[in-house]
């Protein structure tokens, strides 16, 4: 049984510190000046992107990690969420994390995007409200010991925020991708992958990174020893000719 206190409504914001919380974004924003070349654009981004990948937190990435593969132990089920293009990395999350993490394995994962079904998505927000599309279907199909990924670049869309406090109301996990400060999706997470950049692009790019990252990861340790050696034998036989391995 899990054991997990539900947050007060009247102070969402728990007492949690975090490796940056001095200047929790970086001090450098992107583009911060007019680069008309699509090269010194692309090096640029890439640099920016390069550097928000490095503010993620290494100890809160091994927490997620634990926390999905302890769910797929329990036959739990992975309900993830987002608005906007978070929206299409929540959908982008059932293939990875169901699909290839069953891959030669046994695992048989069971992940829910929560954004995917639009019928049910317009049919709460039409009836009852936008804000509360991703709690609602959380209380139809959630159980406890479940477990809840947010995506968001702000942190605090209300949606999100809400599907937070009905999943710990029903006793279940979250993460919570965030950016810019962190919004409150990062101070209510139980693993929180936040990175301190201020440019949505370079955000998501960082959560579909953070999403690939762990799919891939808990894949390779559902994978037999015998499993392992055949993709390392194939990757070795794609190598170009006379390239090391």
């Amino acid at each position: 049984m899990l054991q997990k206190s539900f947050p007060k409504e009247q102070s969402p914001m728990l007492q949690k510190s975090f490796p940056n919380e001095q200047s929790p974004m970086l001090q450098k924003s992107f583009p911060n000046e007019q680069i008309v070349s699509i090269r010194g654009f692309l090096d640029e981004y890439c640099a920016m992107l390069a550097a928000a990948l490095e503010s993620i937190d290494r100890a809160q990435v091994e927490r997620a990690v634990e926390i999905l593969s302890d769910a797929l132990d329990r036959d739990a089920t992975i309900f993830c969420c987002g608005n906007g293009g978070s929206a299409a990395i929540a959908n982008h999350m059932v293939c990875d994390h169901q699909k290839g993490v069953s891959t030669d394995t046994i695992r048989t994962p069971k992940v829910v995007s929560l954004s995917s079904n639009v019928e049910l998505v317009t049919a709460i927000a039409n009836d009852i409200g936008f804000e509360d599309v991703f709690s609602h279907a959380l209380r139809l199909h959630a159980r406890r010991g479940d477990v809840l990924v947010t995506i968001s670049s702000s942190g605090n869309s209300e949606n999100i925020v809400r599907a937070m406090y009905t999943a710990f109301s029903i006793g279940m996990e979250t993460i919570a991708m965030s950016g810019f400060d962190g919004g409150r999706s990062r101070a209510l997470a139980d693993a929180s992958l936040h990175v301190a950049f201020d440019n949505y692009g370079v955000i998501e790019d960082a959560h579909q990174t953070c999403m690939h990252v762990l799919a891939q990861n808990l894949h390779m340790r559902a994978m037999s020893p015998e499993s392992l050696a055949v993709e390392a034998s194939k990757a070795a036989e794609s190598a170009p000719h006379g390239a090391s391995t």
